[in-house]
């Protein structure tokens, strides 16, 4: 029974985003962009945000607050004031269009390279790939109680945690851009792009990792704090400042979906800011800040390393810092744990379904 309510609360949540999201593609059509559109659209973004509270579940709970509460709600934001953010083009997009992106991170891809198919088949056979060794951690999750926990490394825990979280991600972000280029026939913009090669900090979170969130906090946060910022240092120098706060803005959200996966219903007591996880981003903006500062003095014309060394030090620091202190932020969660549990729950309540529905005499 409580499987599922839990599936008839997430159910209403995105029943209730769909709705807000109609209202939102309604209010566009009548109110011009600026602080009159905000205003409308500002009790959606609210709700928006309180929706993931409704759930308990970390594989519902996980999905929801990204897609809903940062990535719906920054997509709204620049609805409300600019006429270049994903819900906005010329001519407006259509409303089945506006739904899906406003609900997904998906991104329509306007020219078909001519090795597109290529790349697609690549990007497939990657797919396979991470969806076995996320199997494996699977099958290895279950060893993570408190009694056979203890027979791992806390190095080796921790890079299993961080190898399920990022294959888990990875994955779902996939599946959800091929699901819906099949059903709508669209060729849709790939999540990923390769973090494994990333040659710099730069590389890895401007180009390759997660592209929807970056292309989210560009226009909303990178790009208006430069212009404040160029009115201090100058516009050379703007970004430096704007890199920083851009960051500081994706650990907040981060601290948001910690949160909502660790609450219980009704409860604030017990939350604790994750410092760690906002260090691990704090960390990150100011080495992206120093590269960026690095270019803009000494102009370098030629990579300072080899390709090779370069992507293995970068996923070292971006692997090392993230064992450190972005996963022990979700292991105070309990997010594994809880996804071990919910696992195991699930597969008795699918079981209890077949048994009631083929057999219904012997219960």
């Amino acid at each position: 029974m409580i499987i599922e309510e839990e599936i008839s609360n997430f159910i209403m949540v995105w029943s209730v985003a769909i709705t807000l999201f109609c209202y939102s593609y309604i209010i566009g059509k009548f109110i011009p962009k600026g602080i009159l559109r905000f205003m409308a659209i500002f009790p959606s973004i609210l709700i928006l945000l309180l929706l993931p509270l409704r759930l308990t579940t970390v594989y519902l709970i996980g999905p929801s607050s990204l897609l809903l509460s940062w990535l719906s709600t920054f997509k709204l934001l620049l609805f409300a004031f600019s006429s270049k953010g994903p819900l906005s083009s010329n001519p407006p997009l259509s409303f089945p269009h506006f739904l899906l992106i406003a609900s997904f991170p998906i991104k329509f891809q306007d020219k078909v390279e001519s090795n597109h198919n290529q790349i697609k088949v690549t990007s497939l056979n990657w797919s396979n790939k991470l969806l076995v060794i996320f199997i494996l951690c699977s099958f290895f999750i279950h060893l993570y109680d408190d009694d056979k926990k203890q027979n791992f490394h806390p190095i080796i825990l921790m890079t299993l945690y961080t190898l399920q979280m990022y294959t888990g991600l990875e994955i779902f972000l996939a599946s959800i851009t091929v699901i819906i280029g099949k059903l709508f026939k669209v060729e849709l913009e790939q999540p990923f792009n390769k973090p494994h090669l990333s040659t710099s900090v730069q590389d890895f979170w401007g180009r390759r990792w997660n592209i929807m969130v970056t292309r989210i906090l560009h226009p909303t946060v990178y790009k208006p704090m430069v212009k404040a910022c160029s009115h201090v240092v100058g516009r050379k120098w703007a970004p430096l400042p704007a890199v920083i706060v851009t960051f500081a803005v994706s650990a907040l959200m981060h601290e948001l979906i910690f949160y909502y996966l660790k609450h219980e219903k009704g409860a604030w007591e017990g939350w604790e800011p994750c410092w760690d996880s906002m260090c691990f981003f704090l960390i990150h903006g100011v080495c992206l800040a120093l590269q960026i500062a690095h270019k803009k003095v000494f102009e370098p014309k030629h990579e300072l390393l080899p390709r090779v060394m370069s992507c293995i030090l970068t996923m070292t620091f971006v692997v090392s810092t993230g064992i450190c202190l972005f996963v022990p932020a979700l292991v105070r969660s309990s997010v594994f744990v809880k996804a071990r549990t919910e696992s195991t729950a699930f597969v008795h309540f699918v079981k209890n379904v077949y048994v009631q529905h083929t057999c219904p005499l012997s219960t």
